[in-house]
């Protein structure tokens, strides 16, 4: 007996599972091929680009705040220095730009041998008051308690620098600190005390030049010099106070002495004019009058003294 073996008809899809739901399946083109986290990986990386940039300046502003913040003293004191033509030098600068103190010392000048110390140290502490700068200045010898200024920078190259009120007289140096500045004090020598006093002042800067507005005095007290034979030659008052065009007056008299000082002038855009003239009281003549010489031009029992 033959056995016969089914024959199975073919169709076109061989199988279900040719042309299956799992060949075109949602698995095929899923949402996973074109993911959010393949699109997210330029704005990661552009984020990451930006953090770091971020980083880095935050690093370099760190070194700048770090840098401004403990500046050394020494640094404002190259600052004085070049900005008075080295007429004014704060030696052994200590501390920071902040808070420090120095030694202060007038001279002549770059070219110059002649030179007065202060005795002591003077101190400074440097803040933010507002959108200004505030300067607290100290010094046992010579400063009136605390001695405060303001500075207020401002646009176009003007700044403000204000000297806060203050009760009394604010400073007062012995008459031999000036015989730093050169000639003519260091042939005068000078004895005594130089006091300054003010109600009020205010000084500005603007396009390189100086205006002030207030009023200030200095006063030499019991000045004496070794070229005459006289133990003292009087004191005097130097008197500044602004007027209505900007300008600086300056009057110069005597408060009593064998020397007698008197004259005017004016602190301008164009630079100091000042005439005036000295002579001897009364009887004081002869001891006089080598100092008389010194001082000015003669003309007579007078010497005149000139300025700009």
């Amino acid at each position: 007996m033959k056995l016969r073996t089914p024959r199975f008809k073919s169709k076109a899809n061989a199988s279900r599972f040719g042309n299956s739901r799992f060949a075109n399946s949602r698995f095929a083109n899923s949402r996973f091929a074109n993911s959010r986290f393949a699109s997210d990986r330029p704005v990661r990386s552009a984020a990451a680009s930006a953090a770091r940039r971020w980083a880095w300046f935050g690093a370099a502003l760190g070194v700048v705040v770090g840098v401004v913040a403990f500046a050394p003293a020494t640094w404002l004191a190259n600052q004085v220095a070049s900005a008075t033509g080295q007429r004014v030098l704060l030696a052994q600068a200590d501390g920071t730009v902040w808070r420090g103190s120095a030694v202060l010392v007038l001279t002549g000048g770059a070219d110059s041998r002649d030179a007065a110390t202060l005795p002591g140290r003077l101190s400074w502490n440097l803040g933010l008051v507002g959108r200004a700068l505030q300067l607290d200045l100290r010094q046992d010898c010579c400063l009136n308690g605390t001695v405060s200024l303001q500075i207020r920078p401002g646009l176009v190259g003007r700044t403000e620098v204000k000297l806060l009120p203050h009760s009394g007289w604010i400073g007062q140096w012995p008459s031999g600190l000036l015989s730093g500045l050169g000639t003519p004090w260091n042939t005068l020598r000078l004895g005594g005390a130089v006091r300054l006093s003010s109600p009020g002042l205010v000084l500005e800067q603007a396009a390189g030049r100086w205006q002030m507005q207030g009023r200030a005095e200095f006063e030499v007290l019991n000045a004496s010099s070794p070229v005459t034979t006289l133990d003292q030659l009087g004191s005097y008052r130097l008197t500044l106070f602004s007027n209505p065009e900007g300008q600086v007056q300056t009057q110069l008299s005597t408060t009593e002495g064998a020397l007698q000082l008197s004259g005017d002038g004016i602190w301008g855009s164009s630079g100091v004019r000042f005439r005036g003239e000295a002579r001897a009281s009364e009887g004081n003549e002869a001891a006089l009058n080598n100092l008389l010489n010194i001082i000015g031009r003669r003309d007579g029992e007078r010497s005149v003294i000139s300025i700009g």
